[in-house]
């Protein structure tokens, strides 16, 4: 039951952060750059918060979009690989 109950809290945290996500490309516009910023911010709060399943695998994961980034040039998934990963370091250091 306890499993059921955390599935369900991921999926609701998921939806929550689709909508942020969809909010934020609606305002910043659905291009590169934006989903690019979403990214590596999210890479970045994962590094910091270290967040629970709700925030973490849910939210952040929901929020966070890598297959946005097949519509886009191919240089951008190394900017976005690369962003994501020094903002997950940098996110993480600053949790220490």
């Amino acid at each position: 039951m306890q499993k059921l109950i955390q599935g369900l809290g991921v999926g609701a945290g998921a939806a929550l952060g689709v909508c942020v996500r969809l909010a934020l490309t609606l305002w910043l516009g659905d291009s590169a750059w934006p989903i690019l910023t979403i990214n590596v911010l999210g890479a970045f709060l994962m590094g910091w918060l270290r967040p629970n399943a709700f925030w973490g695998t849910g939210f952040l994961g929901g929020f966070t979009t890598f297959s946005a980034m097949m519509l886009n040039d191919v240089s951008f998934y190394f900017f976005t690989a690369v962003g994501c990963i020094l903002a997950w370091l940098a996110g993480d250091r600053l949790a220490r």
